[in-house]
């Protein structure tokens, strides 16, 4: 029953579409960002609603915006929102970070801890920077992307984690592939619902309208200081 209102929720959405310019929290009335909302749409219906999802733009395209849109709509319930920068991760800290660690599993782990895959369970991993993560990295979690299952850091019990991996990029992954930079097997795991966020030099329409709303913000700002 809550697919199915989800699903009708996403029609009318659909259906009034073209009347709105702003979309959850991102505002724009070109087509190419029209389009973008109809790929939000898109990701967030059955039968898509699992699919992952990998969003490609330029640094300050907005792209964790329409991953929380995603996650928002497909998750009436507010279930957790994990954001990952992968480029801001130490190599060797990643596998702790991503799958947890157990108390005395390595110098400084002095408690026991979650880890991103924990959080995210019934919600959202998103991925900043997917191209940054490392090949070693990328076949844990194409394993427990795949089987479900990992284990922590210093641990022997295998976890389960039902999660959905939206990932951001500002990278070509095909290209990041030949390079042999990612891995084949975990690209098309990540790579089912691809969206192009264009830069605002694409969609020059969009400009008044984000010039009014940061006006309207500051203006709103201003008063509660009055």
């Amino acid at each position: 029953r809550e697919a199915m209102l989800l699903q009708q929720e996403n029609i009318k959405l659909r259906s009034s579409l073209k009347e709105h310019y702003r979309f959850q929290n991102i505002i724009g009335k070109s087509k190419a960002m029209q389009n973008v909302f109809e790929l939000i749409i898109k990701a967030a219906s059955e039968p898509a609603a699992k699919s992952n999802v990998v969003i490609y733009g330029e640094s300050g395209t907005g792209k964790e915006l329409i991953a929380k849109a995603i996650h928002d709509m497909t998750h009436p319930h507010k279930e957790n929102f994990i954001p990952v920068n992968c480029g801001a991760i130490p190599d060797n800290l990643l596998e702790s970070e991503f799958f947890g660690h157990e108390k005395g599993a390595f110098s400084g782990a002095h408690d026991r801890r979650e880890g991103f895959l924990d959080m995210a369970n019934n919600g959202t991993l998103f991925l900043d920077e997917l191209g940054e993560l490392n090949a070693s990295l990328q076949v844990k979690l194409l394993r427990a992307i795949e089987r479900g299952g990992y284990t922590a850091v210093g641990g022997r019990n295998q976890k389960r984690s039902d999660f959905r991996i939206i990932s951001a990029t500002n990278r070509n992954l095909v290209e990041e592939v030949n390079k042999g930079n990612m891995r084949e097997d975990f690209f098309y795991r990540v790579h089912v619902i691809p969206i192009n966020v264009p830069p605002l030099r694409e969609r020059k329409e969009d400009i008044p309208l984000l010039v009014d709303h940061f006006l309207r913000l500051k203006k709103a700002d201003m008063s509660a200081y009055t």
